[in-house]
Order: structure tokens, then sequence, then C-alpha cells
């Protein structure tokens, strides 16, 4: 499972042209039943959107729908969420669910978080991290419907970051030092995503909702950071999901509308 920045609902096919010809080949090493998809950092710009029903900073996105905050220098991230349950009809469709520092505005992401995806009608979940433009690491660990996460990202200095993903329900945990000197720490976001493949956005799993709670940047609350709102659409526009205001600064939800 691969994960990139945020596509803008704006130029995507300059973006999901430039992205395509990059994406790497699938690592033979990734567990089996687990195919790697892209999932991409956001090269867009925010505009005004209470016009139209939306909160005055606010952005939409083909892939990515949430809360980013991206006005500085960012060293740690972190947020506490419930897996949802997935409803599964058929077919395949995938959904994951993070925080992480970059790919908002920049071409690194530095992430970790959990994922449900839809394999011929049937759930799977797992956990992972991902350094990209490195290939994605996905946990073996059991993760089920329900399961309590917690999650970080921090800047330890000299391009040095710590991942924690904990599941307090089924407890285990993992804590993973990685270096990439390249990254910008130019965003920090809590997310909940429409995977890729290298020729597009996949069909996003019905999650139902899902409940992020605790989401905080550089240490306070998220809503202190002026965070944009990112809202995800299909090519047309049409909203593939709903993102809730944020309570208290640090708690929202995402739900599952369509598909595609």
């Amino acid at each position: 499972m691969l994960r990139r920045w945020c596509i803008p609902l704006a130029g995507l096919a300059l973006a999901g042209g430039a992205l395509a010809a990059s994406a790497p080949a699938a690592a033979s090493s990734h567990p089996a039943g687990h195919t790697i998809h892209l999932i991409r950092p956001a090269m867009h710009g925010t505009a005004p959107m209470a016009a139209r029903g939306r909160a005055s900073n606010a952005a939409l996105s083909t892939n990515w729908s949430g809360y980013a905050a991206h006005s500085k220098k960012y060293n740690n991230v972190s947020a506490s969420w419930v897996e949802p349950t997935a409803h599964c009809p058929g077919g395949s469709q995938f959904s994951s669910f993070w925080v992480g520092l970059d790919g908002f505005n920049s071409g690194t992401v530095e992430q970790t978080g959990t994922e449900v995806d839809c394999r011929s009608g049937s759930p799977k979940y797992f956990g992972w991290y991902e350094m990209f433009p490195a290939f994605p690491v996905n946990f073996s660990n059991t993760v089920k419907p329900g399961d309590h996460f917690s999650a970080s990202v921090t800047f330890n200095g000299s391009g040095h970051f710590t991942l924690v993903l904990k599941d307090a329900t089924q407890g285990w945990s993992h804590t993973v030092h990685k270096t990439l000197t390249s990254a910008a720490r130019s965003s920090a976001e809590v997310i909940a995503e429409a995977p890729s493949s290298s020729s597009g956005v996949l069909p996003l799993a019905d999650f139902g909702t899902v409940h992020f709670s605790n989401s905080k940047v550089n240490g306070s609350s998220l809503g202190s950071n002026n965070p944009t709102q990112i809202i995800m659409v299909n090519g047309s526009g049409r909203h593939k999901v709903s993102v809730s205001a944020l309570s208290g600064g640090t708690a929202f939800s995402v739900t599952w509308l369509h598909s595609n």
C-alpha cells in the first residue's frame, strides 16, 4: 500500500499524468493479498468556498478528506481513531486512515495509519507506515473493526523521523525510526483517503463513518493551527464523503457517501 499526496480537483490531467509516470512497480516483499496502491500527496492551493456551503478555508481533492495545517514548519502530528466497519457489496474498494507530515504542498509524505480494503466482497484490515517515495510497509498484526488506534509522526532533527502506530484493543504497537532528508515538513494532516493505483484513484470502500479525536499538531490542537478542511470529490465534483466541523479543535468525522 503506497501513500502519496492529495490530488486537487483542478488540474487532474496534469497531476495524474505526472504521478502515473513516476509510480514505482509493485514490490514482491509485501504481504500476500495486499496490492500496492498509491496514496498521493497534494499539489494544490485552496480557495474560499463558503458560498458553496463549505468552510471558508477548504479545498477539494479526489483522494483526501479531513484536515491539513500548512502555514509553517511542522515537527509533530498525532490523532486517535476507531477502525470503522467496511461494507463490501462485491468487487474491490479501498480506504485508508492516517496521520502524516508533508504531502499537502510537497512531494514527500511521512505517515502511518490503517486501512480496510474490500476484496471480492470481503473486508481486509491492516496497519502500515510509509516514507514516500520509499515503498510502504504493511504490518502483519491483527486489525479488526472497532479497534482503538492512536498514531503519531515526529521529526527529531537532521532528517530523522519517528512513526508510532498503536492498537490499544489488540494490544500491539510499532515504533519506526526512519530518515528522509528531503522532507519539507510543510504540512501536517489527519486524513481519510481513497488509495490509488498508478492509473488513478481507486473506488472508495464504504467505511460508514470514521471518527478522529485528540488531533494535535506541534503539541497544540489541530484547530488552533488554522487547518484547511479537505473534501473528497470525484472528477465531476460530486462529494464522495462529508467532513464534519472540528469539535473542540481536535475531533471530527468523515462519512462515506459514494465510491466514485
